[in-house]
């Protein structure tokens, strides 16, 4: 059988369009291979994951173990493809991390040609100037998010793009983050033998999804519990308004009950996912657990709702610090929607209960098969593999178009990326 080479934005010439979305982690790196189907749907044909062994809470700190985790994702993912040989060549990433940051600015652009309207060539150039603000040492702008435009004076406008005007000015939502930190990402992906062709902010890769449009529009906000760190995203009026990475996730809940209890930690991990509960209360006292004590000691007994007290003291504390990024972000009022709760830290047991017990709003779990046309597949369906699912829903967004029109009309990534990919450059260079 003939090998089919899947670029990150197509297949070869009259095939299907096809993105590869490739989220790392810190407890996992999980590969997805998608494609449209007659349908317009995107179907997911292959996924692949390995262990995250040189990630921690988003940042690479082993480039060594991290280019082998990626590498044996990439390769289980080529194994598991059901339509042929698979060869991955370019990805879509995510990017995370406690270094990433957000603000809000507005500025203006005033256009050269007044006689003609207003073109996507004016937005592009009027975008790019924002990635010429002068940042803290250290740090770059990753990603440019326009929201309302003022054409001449006349406010809240989304889509300016073939209207009549002179002066546009727009307000900005600015994504900021370690110039060193992405570029270990570039470096490491390159080194695993595959080629960037996007890189996401993951809480919007993950937000794509789980959530409808409708509930952009409407005002809601995300949730997405990994095992480093807790991302946040604010939508209203199907816009991003704000976003947030929270330095806790999954994997601090499991070092709580591994100190609290004196256990190993894979013992903790193991009782976190098949006892562990985000509410003591909903916990019987009267349930016991048996945890294997080391070589000569005596095994260790546990109630489920003590193990429910550990995880509930620090559940507590990452929605609370959700709760204030709420409502420093301005929009605590207008979210409709409620909260919704996905990653892997979504699956412990009643978890929507504290949520909605903490910040008085619905919360429900969010699960990555919202635009999926294979819906039905239980390996798609798990709230661990949002980012990943939504860095394909994502990559098929910003790259539809055939690849010959590609080639000629290159997408514009900002001066951010133009920076970083000379350093990489330079690195294999050296």
């Amino acid at each position: 059988m003939k090998d089919k080479s899947f670029a990150g934005n197509s297949a070869e010439p009259g095939k299907k369009s096809v993105v590869v979305g490739l989220d790392i982690g810190t407890t996992k790196i999980a590969c997805f291979v998608g494609v449209k189907n007659e349908h317009g749907k995107i179907e997911i044909i292959s996924q692949g994951k390995s262990e995250s062994l040189g990630v921690k809470k988003g940042v690479v700190f082993n480039i060594h173990r991290t280019i082998q985790s990626i590498q044996s994702a990439i390769e289980n993912t080529e194994q598991n493809c059901k339509e042929g040989n698979l060869k991955l060549s370019n990805v879509v990433v995510g990017i995370a991390g406690q270094h990433i940051k957000s603000m809000q600015t507005s500025d203006s652009y005033t256009r050269k040609n007044r006689e003609e309207e207003i073109s996507q060539a004016d937005i592009t150039t009027f975008v790019n100037n924002m990635y010429e603000l002068v940042m803290n040492p250290g740090e770059e702008i990753i990603t440019v998010i326009p929201q309302e435009y003022t054409v001449d004076g006349e406010q809240g406008i989304k889509e300016p793009v073939g209207m009549a005007g002179v002066r546009l000015e727009a307000n900005f939502h600015i994504i900021t983050g370690q110039v060193s930190n992405v570029k270990n990402i570039y470096n490491c992906v390159q080194k695993a033998g595959l080629e960037i062709s996007e890189v996401i902010l993951e809480p919007i890769a993950s937000a794509d999804a789980v959530l409808s449009d409708e509930e952009k529009e409407a005002g809601i906000v995300l949730v997405d519990i990994g095992g480093g760190t807790t991302d946040v995203a604010i939508f209203h009026d199907g816009i991003i308004r704000h976003t947030a990475v929270i330095p806790f996730g999954g994997n601090i809940v499991t070092q709580d009950i591994k100190t609290g209890c004196r256990i190993l930690e894979r013992h903790a991990e193991r009782l976190k996912v098949k006892f562990g509960s985000a509410l003591a209360s909903e916990s019987s006292d009267k349930e016991v657990v048996c945890i294997p004590g080391l070589r000569g000691q005596k095994s260790k007994e546990i109630t489920v709702r003590n193990l429910a007290s550990i995880i509930e003291a620090r559940m507590v504390e990452i929605i609370e610090k959700v709760n204030n990024e709420i409502q420093n972000s301005g929009y605590a009022k207008e979210i409709i929607g409620g909260i919704v709760v996905t990653g892997g830290g979504s699956k412990l047991k009643h978890l929507t209960q504290l949520v909605e017990y903490l910040t008085g709003m619905d919360a429900r779990i969010g699960y990555p098969n919202e635009h999926l046309a294979n819906t039905n597949d239980e390996g798609l369906t798990s709230p661990i593999y949002s980012t990943g699912i939504g860095l394909v829903l994502k990559g098929f967004e910003k790259n539809s178009k055939p690849i010959e029109e590609q080639k000629e009309e290159p997408e514009k990534k900002g001066k951010f990326f133009e920076k970083v990919l000379r350093g990489v450059t330079g690195i294999f260079e050296d």
